[in-house]
């Protein structure tokens, strides 16, 4: 089963493992960056929170494999995402650019996109069901 990553499930799965036996791992390149920025840069909110309750080692360790997604997460090509961006932009033109990304990224890998509770608040469910598009909740601890 292919699932797409929000940024925030993109951190948990990288520090302590998420995934499922049956699933295949994908994140999109907006919701990469700002996992990194937040490892690299953040202030302690509910991206990088996870990274400031490391040992100073740890968050170390943690931080360089943000800068290296491994390769058995996919990150799906922005020549295949962009002109589903564009249609899905029409019927939902106040969808901003890092959602946009994501719903083109859960069409073109046919995946269910999992969600932090914080996404799950957000717009995103709302345009996915109007797309007809799988999704889930998946709650960190």
């Amino acid at each position: 089963m292919n699932v797409v990553l929000d940024d925030r499930l993109l951190v948990q799965e990288l520090l302590v493992g998420i995934r499922r036996p049956d699933s295949i791992v994908h994140t999109t390149a907006y919701w990469y960056y700002r996992a990194c920025r937040a490892a690299v840069l953040g202030a302690g909110g509910h991206l990088s929170g996870p990274f400031r309750e490391l040992q100073t080692l740890a968050q170390e360790r943690a931080i360089r494999s943000m800068l290296q997604l491994p390769e058995d997460i996919g990150l799906p090509d922005t020549r295949q995402l962009v002109p589903i961006m564009v249609e899905v932009a029409g019927r939902h033109p106040r969808l901003n650019l890092l959602n946009l990304e994501g719903v083109a990224a859960v069409r073109a890998l046919d995946a269910t996109l999992w969600l932090s509770r914080e996404a799950a608040d957000g717009v995103l469910p709302a345009v996915l069901d109007a797309e007809h598009l799988a999704w889930e909740v998946v709650a960190v601890h």
